[in-house]
């Protein structure tokens, strides 16, 4: 899990686009919209209780990202799971690398990108946990879960370590 913390710190600029390798400039989003308070469509599980392991079921996981939500030490977090277009289940902590720490660093799913609600940077779905640093999702790689035949898990442990980068999040 110390990849998180690395992660968390690498500082490099925001509010640019990231979709399909290419660059351009993005305007600060102003949306003070909670994650909770998206649009219908969002795909929210119930909460998992803190302590935790937070259990994906693999035949629920599509293109469309699905949200679970829990708690670590009392502070709300998020975990997304997305399937990509060669069919692997992608993880990530929904927070933003490097706006974690404005509140508002968390994504939405807008078509096939994902768009950080600070800054506004647009990130190819597609690249979720396999981008690691920038403004992109805070990936969950292999050694920090267990990914099974019908079911991925996330640790409460991965997912306590993780409770830093979320401390800030606004609800």
């Amino acid at each position: 899990m110390a990849l998180l913390i690395g992660a968390s710190l690498v500082m490099v600029g925001c509010g640019q686009v990231q979709q399909d390798g290419g660059n351009q400039a993005q305007q600060p989003n102003t949306s003070t919209a909670a994650p909770s308070q998206q649009a219908a469509e969002v795909s929210r599980e119930a909460a998992t209780p803190e302590g935790q392991n937070v259990v994906i079921a693999t035949a629920d996981i599509t293109g469309q990202a699905r949200f679970y939500p829990t708690t670590a030490a009392g502070t709300s977090l998020e975990i997304l799971a997305i399937r990509a277009a060669d069919g692997s289940i992608r993880t990530a902590f929904n927070t933003c690398q490097i706006c974690f720490d404005s509140g508002r660093g968390y994504y939405v799913q807008e078509g096939n990108v994902l768009v950080c609600q600070n800054c506004g940077n647009r990130f190819s779905a597609e690249r979720v946990e396999v981008e690691s640093g920038g403004c992109n999702p805070v990936p969950i790689f292999a050694d920090d879960k267990i990914v099974g035949t019908n079911e991925i898990v996330i640790p409460a442990a991965s997912i306590a370590q993780a409770q830093q980068i979320f401390a800030h999040w606004k609800r």
